[in-house]
């Protein structure tokens, strides 16, 4: 746990404030926010929609049976540490032809994905492409450890990410605890 904490610890000192700055404006000036990712950056990505739909926020996850049609006055927000995933890359791809703006958040600003973005926030991880591309050297010079096996560095530090930056969008649009609360699902499951 430490050492996952000092890589996110290390990516935050390092992040792009012009990034930052650019996401921030960018969720501000869009009407609706569309969140795509697949497996667990698709999880964070979600957890995101969700703290934004409570920041009074208007957000969607796509592939979700409720989410409506996206138009060029949306964001498009891409999770994916590669930049290479398939279903994201299309979506994207799609989204751009319709004039949609594309917020990426990848540890390759240079993938497919970040190529058709109109934002990108680097978020440095290991990913499960780096596993495939070097893997016995990495083991063997010792850079790499089983304990963050595929993209975990990646997912955890983007949640992290994620967390802060609702946090600054609470001091942007002047909204409290107590607001989100209100806006809290009431209805869950039940076992």
């Amino acid at each position: 746990m430490l050492k996952i904490a000092e890589h996110i610890q290390d990516t935050i000192e390092h992040l792009d404030d012009r990034e930052v700055d650019a996401m921030i404006n960018a969720i501000n000036s869009a009407d609706r926010l569309f969140l795509i990712g697949t497996g667990r950056s698709g999880l964070v990505a979600k957890s995101f929609a969700m703290r934004l739909v409570q920041l009074g926020l208007t957000a969607y996850v796509v592939g979700e049976t409720t989410s409506p049609s996206i138009t060029e006055k949306d964001l498009l927000i891409a999770v994916s540490g590669s930049g290479e995933t398939n279903s994201v890359v299309s979506a994207a791809q799609i989204a751009k032809k319709m004039g949609v703006k594309i917020l990426t958040v990848t540890s390759y600003p240079d993938s497919s994905l970040g190529k058709i973005s109109d934002y990108i926030v680097t978020i440095k991880g290991r990913t499960k492409i780096d596993v495939e591309r070097d893997h016995m050297k990495s083991q063997l010079e010792g850079r790499m450890t089983p304990l963050t096996p595929l993209g975990t560095l990646f997912e955890d530090t983007v949640m992290i990410f994620f967390d802060g930056i609702i946090a600054r969008l609470m001091t942007h649009l002047g909204r409290e605890e107590a607001y989100m609360k209100k806006q809290h699902a009431k209805l869950e499951w039940f076992y």
